[in-house]
């Protein structure tokens, strides 16, 4: 019985099958078998390859820098600080200029701390007391401010009191200004300067125009008639992302600025254009919720002349900007070298397929110089002369299109 098994199973081998149609003379199921087969076809051409262009080649690993610069100065008149003038140098943090950056527009400046004992603030309920056993020496005040010396601290007439602590006396003032001190801060303008790269494709360019105008960049405001001027008013900023800035500014929070490059490199280099998006981060709901707002606390400290420390304190409230960069290129692939990398300037991004050299440049019968050939062709004139013999060498190096 194996015998026979194995012996059929052989045989199978050289066995010729033919498959067998069946044709159905109906109607009804002949359009239905022609709109499928239409379906698909109009799938394939009209999704993956006119809308999805699915035979193009995409690159989506952006290499991006972000370099931020502001300018604006401000005025004030208060009763801690007296008049000041602020600049940049005063409100922006950090100052190295990066993608995220904070511009501070309201504080609460607490001056001259120094390291003594005095009342915890009322406002702690940790720090709250009805005599000296409620302040155990050497606790800290939960969310306070320093460490308990083991005193409750009341004024005349009061049954409850607050505990005394070691720490930076005064401690902080817990009212803010009912109207944002820095204010003025919605006409100041920030330079945001993006330089991208594809790696794949070796494609790289920049959101600055090109220009041997020095005024340019001084005078010019981001438009869409000015779409490579990167210098933004901050109230525009705020008022695209559908916020206040003078509501804002009170509290404080933060905005986020998304460009994005999305280019077809089979096109002209010219319509890969930076686009810009703003939207507010954080919790809009300021009536509501106990959490909005950006703020945080930093010191800057001095030394008298017996040689002890006392600092300044501000609580700074303000918007923290986020400038995010994402994007993809698309090109169809051609049997070439690829992109040439140099900087690029709008309307001429620095790229190139691969082109033919051309006629030696006069003078010089070694060198051949270099002209474009969109889509990777060649055209008579693309071609490298050798004198001696005046035939033409074509070859595949790269180039600029301009």
């Amino acid at each position: 019985m194996g015998q026979v098994a194995w012996k059929a199973l052989f045989l199978s081998l050289f066995d010729y099958k033919t498959e067998k149609y069946v044709i159905a003379k109906n109607k009804k199921v002949g359009v239905l078998y022609r709109v499928v087969q239409l379906s698909i076809l109009a799938y394939l051409v009209g999704w993956v390859f006119v809308v999805k262009k699915g035979y193009q080649d995409t690159d989506t690993s952006l290499q991006s820098s972000v370099i931020t610069k502001l300018k604006g100065v401000a005025f004030t008149n208060t009763s801690e600080l007296g008049e000041r003038i602020w600049d940049v140098a005063d409100y922006v943090i950090p100052p190295q200029g990066e993608s995220v950056f904070f511009v501070m527009t309201n504080l609460i400046v607490t001056p001259n701390q120094r390291q003594a004992t005095c009342a915890e603030s009322a406002s702690i309920p940790d720090a709250l007391c009805d005599r000296d056993t409620d302040c155990l020496e050497g606790e800290a005040v939960v969310a306070g401010n320093g460490v308990k010396t083991g005193r409750c601290l009341k004024d005349r007439g009061s049954i409850r009191g607050t505990c005394e602590i070691l720490a930076w006396c005064p401690v902080e003032k817990r009212s803010k200004p009912k109207k944002p001190l820095l204010g003025s801060a919605e006409n100041f303008t920030v330079y945001i300067k993006n330089s991208i790269r594809f790696p794949k494709f070796k494609f790289s360019k920049m959101n600055v125009l090109a220009t041997d105008n020095e005024s340019y960049l001084k005078s010019c405001r981001y438009s869409q008639e000015h779409p490579y001027c990167p210098i933004f008013v901050l109230g525009n900023i705020v008022r695209w992302a559908g916020g206040d800035f003078q509501e804002m500014a009170l509290q404080g929070g933060v905005i986020g600025i998304q460009i994005e490059w999305n280019c077809d490199l089979d096109k002209a280099p010219s319509e890969c254009n930076p686009h810009y998006s703003f939207s507010r981060l954080d919790n809009k709901s300021v009536e509501t919720s106990i959490s909005s707002g950006y703020n945080f606390r930093f010191a800057k400290y001095y030394r008298d002349a017996e040689g002890v420390d006392y600092r300044t304190l501000i609580k700074a409230y303000g918007i923290r900007f986020d400038v995010m960069v994402n994007g993809k290129v698309q090109l169809q692939e051609v049997p070439v070298e690829p992109y040439a990398e140099r900087e690029s300037e709008p309307g001429a991004a620095r790229w190139a397929l691969g082109t033919a050299e051309a006629l030696p440049a006069p003078g010089n019968p070694h060198r051949c110089g270099t002209t474009p050939a969109l889509g990777g062709g060649h055209s008579p004139d693309q071609a490298c002369y050798d004198q001696d013999s005046q035939r033409k060498k074509p070859s595949l190096k790269t180039a600029f299109l301009p």
